[in-house]
């Protein structure tokens, strides 16, 4: 995580992110599978093994999600009053689809928002 970047134009963390491209180029795929992050750029040939974003994303999909989701619900309770089939034919495959949507979307952030900030585990000098 620590090469030299200078050959390499500036990428916006964000947009490579929800794209899931490399953090340094732009250019080459984040994920290897849907949710699986891959071992190297296949473009500029950068180390994806600094790439960990642990339980990060998952909190932020339950907490938006389930905000959403729990809202549109109590709206819905409210103002049409339908009976309890109807909510989970809608609210289930809702809350699933959003989840896995959002889930690569933040990952893929969250890995080039750490490698843009050269976030990396704590270490004692010694």
């Amino acid at each position: 995580m620590n090469e030299d970047r200078a050959h390499y134009p500036p990428v916006d963390p964000v947009s490579a992110g929800l794209k899931g491209r490399c953090p340094r180029c732009g250019e080459g795929k984040l994920f290897k599978g849907f949710l699986a992050v891959g071992d190297r750029c296949a473009n500029c040939d950068l180390d994806y093994s600094y790439a960990d974003a642990g339980d990060g994303p998952a909190v932020f999909v339950i907490l938006i999600i389930g905000f959403v989701v729990v809202g549109l619900a109590l709206w819905m309770e409210v103002t049409v009053n339908p009976p309890l089939w109807v909510h989970f034919l809608l609210w289930i495959p809702l809350t699933i689809a959003l989840g896995l949507v959002s889930l690569r979307l933040i990952k893929g952030v969250l890995l080039t928002l750490q490698y843009s900030n050269k976030a990396a585990e704590g270490r004692l000098d010694k």
